[in-house]
């Protein structure tokens, strides 16, 4: 445990040194107050206007912001070590490789949930202070639990960088398999999903439909942040195959950890059979 600690520290301290905690923090927080305050502009209002509503905003920009940083963050944190030399060099000291990985994974991570807790934690602090009527406990139990869903979410897309990193063994082509990971899960997928749908009307059982979206951790973030608040009218466009789904919350929380999983157990034993 020790050595696994150690190699958190030195992520942290790297992520610490390049400004990373701040800059993510301030565009949560950025985030956060800009939607809390002008997500109903289209409304013609101003100003903060619902939980629920302030949440599932919250959400739904996430999903292009969360798993872009979280990509960008750990997308060479194997290769970039082998470029640099210095991979072979960690591999002589006391620790395994699976030690050397989920060192790698802490400190990512720990950067990640400590910026996503500073930036929406501050924004949160900023509507109990400058709206007068806004209740604080449900305020403090929502966002706290977008919070933990956007770092679970954040950590999914951590692992699925290592699963990229650990596999090339150049950065520009680690980097452009990150992109082409934040493309497809964020942009393109849905669009697959219903596209398939359409063209194949009747091919797909009815049943199974739903499990489909069980496929794309950004949906099921987007799912767990209205599912929620029970409020089943908000799932528009594909994420209506969301409702019915036999599972509420807990099962949507369990799919997310899933996906933190199951990444990261790939990208240890790709980088247990890879040679240095």
């Amino acid at each position: 445990m020790t050595a696994i600690w150690t190699i958190a520290r030195k992520e942290l301290n790297d992520s610490l040194r390049n400004r990373w905690l701040l800059a993510i923090a301030v565009v949560f927080a950025t985030l956060a107050m800009g939607i809390a305050w002008f997500g109903a502009a289209a409304s013609g209002s101003v100003g903060y206007v619902t939980t629920p509503a302030t949440i599932a905003s919250l959400a739904s920009l996430g999903i292009f912001l969360i798993p872009l940083i979280a990509l960008l963050l750990a997308y060479d944190a194997i290769v970039g070590e082998d470029e640099g030399g210095t991979l072979l060099l960690l591999l002589t000291y006391p620790l395994s490789r699976g030690q050397l990985l989920l060192g790698k994974f802490l400190g990512h991570g720990l950067i990640l949930a400590l910026a996503t807790l500073l930036g929406f934690g501050l924004a949160g602090v900023a509507i109990v202070m400058l709206v007068d009527d806004v209740a604080v406990v449900p305020l403090a139990l929502a966002l706290g639990r977008f919070i933990l869903s956007s770092v679970l979410l954040g950590w999914g897309f951590v692992a699925l960088a290592y699963l990229v990193s650990v596999r090339v063994s150049e950065k520009p082509v680690a980097a452009g398999l990150a992109l082409a990971v934040w493309f497809l899960f964020v942009l393109v997928f849905d669009l697959l999903l219903l596209g398939t749908l359409v063209a194949g009307e009747g091919a797909i059982r009815p049943d199974l439909l739903p499990w489909l979206l069980l496929l794309n951790p950004t949906d099921i973030y987007r799912l767990l942040n209205i599912v929620a608040f029970g409020d089943a009218s908000q799932l528009t466009g594909v994420l209506s195959l969301g409702a019915d789904l036999p599972f509420g919350a807990g099962g949507l929380w369990l799919a997310l950890l899933v996906w933190v999983a199951v990444p990261f157990t790939g990208a240890w034993a790709l980088f247990r059979n890879r040679r240095i």
